[in-house]
Formats: structure tokens, C-alpha cells, sequence
């Protein structure tokens, strides 16, 4: 089972988005990314460190909403 995405949530601006994530252990996660219009890419994760572990979904929504300043 690979990790499930429950949500993205973007910006204003759309530039940015914060997805929130089932992991394959039943835990949960946040991943902030940015889009560079320019490039075609698509959406890149901001960091590659490993994502904190939450719970459940909530707590991964109320963390994200804590620690990301857009949100």
C-alpha cells in the first residue's frame, strides 16, 4: 500500500499547497509543496525531511494549520 493523499489544500495564490496524508503504517502526515509556473514539472515538496507522525487526520490538519503560515 503506497501513502494515500486525503486532501490538498492550496493557496490563495496557488503557487503552494499543504497535502494531507495517510502513511502506510495507519499514520498521518502533512507535506507542504510549492509550483513553480514556470517549470512544468508540477508540485514539489518544500522539504525532504522526514514528515512528522500524527494519529489521526485531525491532528496532522491542526499541525499543518500550526505550523504553516499561509494556512
Amino acid at each position: 500500500m503506497k501513502p494515500l493523499v486525503l486532501a490538498s489544500i492550496e493557496d490563495e495564490g496557488g503557487d503552494r499547497c499543504i497535502d494531507i496524508v495517510q502513511l502506510t503504517d495507519g499514520t498521518f502526515t502533512f507535506r507542504e509543496c510549492r509550483r513553480d509556473p514556470e517549470d512544468g514539472h508540477g508540485w514539489r515538496y518544500l522539504s525532504e525531511a522526514e514528515p512528522p507522525k500524527f494519529e489521526s487526520e485531525a491532528s496532522a490538519r491542526k499541525a499543518a494549520a500550526e505550523t504553516v503560515g499561509w494556512m
